[in-house]
């Protein structure tokens, strides 16, 4: 079993319960899902920056990414409607927490200059959404292989009704929220 569920499971659930005030344990947020998502503008004239940027992604989740398409074409940016220009994971279950735990102990505190992530970057419904600069903050992405950093979505999916309670199990989870 995972360390991070494990924590979840013996301490946060009580905690938040005791928090919140709530009736039933099963009240208590938890995480539903983790979405990864790579954007990839250059796809359109070089389609090998697609099929790059979905290896990373799979060495980062150790899941397969889905390739994501264009809704609409649009003249100015080349682009035609069904044109691939993005890959995306869904995580769930254990390798949800392994990802989630890599991320808070390992990636994020290997970015420059870094304060701790925005405490406002939730949509008033308890998920929250981070965006990382550059893949190389992952320890499993060799630097001399990369030929062109790019940027991630991380989209953290909870069971909590509202930000506040959101943010409270995601503070227990081990997320540097920014003072």
């Amino acid at each position: 079993m995972n360390r991070l569920l494990q924590k979840y499971n013996e301490t946060i659930v009580a905690n938040l319960t005791k928090k919140f005030n709530y009736t039933s344990v099963m009240q208590a947020p938890k995480l539903v899902k983790i979405v990864v998502n790579m954007g990839v503008g250059d796809a359109i004239s070089n389609p090998k920056a697609l099929e790059d940027a979905m290896n990373e992604l799979t060495q980062l989740t150790g899941q397969k990414p889905v390739a994501t398409k264009a809704k609409k074409s649009i003249a100015n940016f080349k682009l035609r409607e069904g044109m691939a220009i993005g890959c995306k994971v869904t995580l769930r279950g254990e390798k949800m927490y392994e990802f989630f735990d890599k991320l808070v102990s390992v990636s994020l505190p290997r970015v420059r200059d870094f304060r701790g992530v925005s405490a406002t970057a939730f949509d008033g419904r308890g998920n929250y959404t981070l965006g990382v600069k550059e893949q190389i903050i992952f320890p499993e992405i060799n630097f001399d292989k990369v030929n062109k950093t790019r940027g991630m979505d991380i989209v953290v999916v909870t069971t909590a009704n509202t930000n506040e309670e959101a943010k409270a199990l995601l503070e227990e989870l081990g997320m540097p929220f920014a003072k």
